[in-house]
């Protein structure tokens, strides 16, 4: 089988410009009118539409990976390195930290060269044992000629279906040197167009052992935050990229093992960061909807531990909240958790859901 990068003219992608102009002008507009938006907020308002997008973004591009993050952890690591003011921080581990700071870098620092220093830093901070599960693996450096022929598989051992064979480890430093002077020229094409296209490119290379798609997926929010010129983020594209999980491998393979038109490739990228910008809409409801109940609210008592998992509730927390998790959260008794809740639930702002005994849980009333 023939894939992209073995073909004569590669790297050198073609795309049909007009078959993509107007998905292209319908995403900027988009783009435009939320960041629009966002800049019409208050300060409180927009940092706390930050931490949600990235927390979110940090969650969601490890779950398309098949692994699952503490989302306490991930919210705290980001709202420290952030120097946000947020009640209900808890101590993160080293790799949750790792992860964030290597999504940090990517935004924040949108606008610096990406070099070969700065991917073998990301990848390091990915894996900071220097293993990926049970298994040792290369850090900090391109994957080495032991990890091929370096294979996306599915499927029981034995019966594996290989879905993509990257180019064989030599290449790699070649073709990363010709990538990253690409990526870090001025750009010749629209810069949502060099996000899509620097995703597939990256990945494709697979330069490293384990870490591939996350980078990827680092290096096209890099590009999309020199797009916007801003390193606050509103949208996540990998939170939508994991609720069409399935079309994005199956577009990617597709892409991979087809010749260097890459249109259909650029068609579904344009398509998902439409749909996750529109996405970002619902984050908003939920921060407007959290600042008019404290607005509502404002000569109301409540004591701290209310206001910490009340917070919680509207930042999306996940599960059902009983009083077992309410003394968890506000690290109290039992007991004064289970008057912190039927104080709120007497004042309407909590209502028992259906069911009960043991298992009694609570919901925000609706406003």
């Amino acid at each position: 089988m023939d894939y992209i990068y073995q073909r004569k003219a590669w790297p050198k992608m073609t795309w049909e410009a007009e078959r993509l102009a107007g998905p292209l002008a319908g995403v900027r507009h988009r783009q435009g009118r939320l960041i629009g938006r966002m800049e019409g907020l208050g300060f409180s308002l927009r940092n706390e539409a930050v931490l949600q997008t990235l927390t979110e973004d940090v969650l969601k591009s490890n779950e398309i990976e098949g692994e699952k993050l503490d989302r306490d952890q991930v919210r705290s690591s980001i709202a420290r390195r952030l120097g946000l003011d947020v009640g209900g921080l808890v101590a993160v581990d080293r790799h949750v930290e790792g992860v964030v700071e290597m999504m940090l870098d990517a935004t924040r620092h949108y606008a610096d060269p990406l070099t070969e220093e700065r991917l073998f830093g990301w990848q390091a901070a990915l894996f900071p044992t220097g293993r990926s599960g049970m298994t040792k693996i290369a850090v900090g450096r391109w994957r080495e000629v032991q990890s091929d022929p370096m294979q996306v598989v599915s499927g029981p051992i034995g019966r594996e279906k290989v879905h993509y064979q990257a180019p064989e480890a030599p290449r790699v430093p070649g073709e990363m040197q010709t990538f990253l002077k690409w990526f870090n020229a001025p750009p010749a094409i629209d810069p949502v167009m060099v996000a899509g296209l620097a995703h597939l490119w990256f990945v494709t290379i697979h330069p490293f052992e384990d870490g591939n798609g996350r980078m990827a997926r680092a290096i096209a929010d890099m590009a999309l935050a020199r797009s916007e010129n801003s390193a606050q983020r509103f949208y996540s594209m990998s939170a939508q990229i994991r609720l069409e999980r399935n079309a994005y491998y199956e577009v990617l393979e597709r892409t991979q093992q087809d010749g260097l038109d890459i249109t259909p490739w650029l068609e579904w990228f344009l398509g998902c960061l439409d749909r996750a910008i529109e996405g970002a809409e619902g984050v908003l409801a939920g921060i407007f909807e959290k600042a008019r109940f404290w607005e509502s609210q404002v000569k109301k008592p409540f004591n701290e531990r209310q206001r910490l998992v009340l917070n919680r509730l509207f930042d999306g927390f996940e599960g059902k909240l009983t009083s077992t998790k309410w003394a968890r959260l506000a690290k109290c008794s039992q007991d004064t958790a289970s008057r912190d809740i039927d104080d709120l639930v007497k004042r309407g702002v909590l209502v028992k859901e259906p069911g009960g005994g043991r298992s009694t849980s609570y919901a925000l009333a609706n406003p």
